[in-house]
């Protein structure tokens, strides 16, 4: 990624997002104004490969893209580059017949692709959900409830996790039009943050697709491997929030006095700062090397090689974002501290940010599903794990 494309997506963010957060968190309508001019300066769905007439940026490019995005604001960042996942899915799952008409339209006429995994009972124990699929002539229909959805009412294209309703154990990702008859919005959800993006409670009723709209191989293993994208991402979303409660926090420090000179030159107030520093810088280069180790195996699996398809859940991905939820919570609790009563009120951008922080630790898998995994995968005896 060149130093001006991400110059550009920084103006774009200085000039559309930072200081409208009344107007973020105030549960836009979606598709959002600030995504069409996203769109207008050709930096949305910036991830979307060349050959689709995208920019074709990395997940490692992207990590800095998401980061400014989110220094402001968290939620319109959410919504922007979680159709990377939905993207990785088409790419290396759909086959070219049905991954390049939806690829090419995501540069051309903006838009975004969701994908509805979990479920009211389910939560994230996707092997639970109820949510089914059943071939009818050389059709596919679906029938369910999925219970947190980002981006659904904008989206072209709705990637749904289901399973057979002839064998338990057969597991889809199915591509269905969002215009597809069935296809209903119960709901939007009322978040206590990142409000900027739109996440929904969406129902299917018989939804009749073409069967080749399946992607190719088991949901939940097309859906695992594709979750290291988001994750990371998600996880750059914390480096975003933190770096500007940082920035926050100096603008307030120079003009805040204590005991006669200005808070910059207190050394309890110089040391908080200085630790959330090292977080930040910790915490970006724990999401860029997650991102490489992902955008490797891309670059495997898109000259013919399995090895996507195969590594499943990545401990990096994993970490990054476990870290970075725990980290980015620290440094947004020092800053609203800092603030004294100011940053226990809404008329400060520091209690956003706190809203906005804790939803990077929840979504996608909490912090005792990321331990879980982690411990499941990578701590156990190889011969055990699971």
């Amino acid at each position: 990624m060149t130093a001006e494309l991400l110059a550009r997506v920084k103006d774009f963010a200085a000039t559309e997002l930072a200081g409208k957060d009344g107007h973020f968190d105030g549960l836009p309508e979606q598709p959002t104004v600030e995504a069409a001019r996203l769109h207008d300066l050709g930096l949305a769905n910036w991830w979307v490969p060349r050959q689709y007439g995208g920019l074709g940026l990395s997940v490692t490019d992207s990590v800095d893209v998401v980061s400014e995005l989110a220094y402001g604001d968290a939620g319109f960042a959410f919504g922007s580059f979680l159709p990377v996942l939905g993207g990785v899915m088409l790419q290396h799952f759909g086959g070219e017949e049905l991954a390049r008409p939806v690829l090419r339209s995501l540069v051309t006429e903006g838009g975004r692709i969701a994908v509805l995994g979990s479920e009211e009972e389910a939560g994230s124990e996707l092997v639970r959900i109820t949510t089914t699929f059943r071939a009818e002539g050389d059709r596919l229909l679906l029938s369910g409830d999925k219970y947190f959805s980002t981006n659904t009412d904008a989206a072209g294209l709705l990637l749904v996790l289901a399973r057979s309703a002839e064998d338990a154990a057969d597991f889809a990702v199915i591509a269905v039009p969002r215009d597809t008859p069935g296809v209903e919005i119960v709901e939007r959800w009322d978040l206590l943050g990142v409000r900027g993006a739109g996440t929904y409670r969406v129902r299917l009723a018989d939804c009749a697709v073409p069967a080749t709209h399946r992607l190719q191989g088991s949901g939940l293993r097309i859906l695992e491997a594709s979750l290291n994208a988001s994750r990371i991402l998600i996880a750059a979303c914390a480096v975003g929030i933190a770096r500007r409660v940082r920035d926050l926090a100096m603008d307030y420090a120079a003009g805040k006095r204590l005991r006669g000179a200005p808070l910059t030159e207190n050394a309890v107030f110089a040391a908080k700062l200085g630790q959330m520093e090292t977080l930040i810088d910790v915490m970006r280069n724990q999401c860029r090397a997650a991102a490489a180790e992902f955008d490797a195996l891309l670059d495997t699996a898109a000259a013919g090689g399995t090895g996507l398809h195969r590594a499943g859940t990545l401990r990096s991905a994993l970490a990054a974002k476990l870290f970075c939820g725990q980290a980015g919570w620290e440094v947004v609790s020092t800053g609203s501290e800092l603030f004294g009563g100011l940053g226990y009120t809404q008329d400060h951008p520091i209690g956003k940010l706190v809203r906005d922080m804790r939803y990077v630790a929840i979504v996608e898998g909490g912090e005792d599903i990321m331990r879980d995994l982690v411990y499941a995968r990578y701590v156990v005896p190889a011969r055990k794990r699971r």
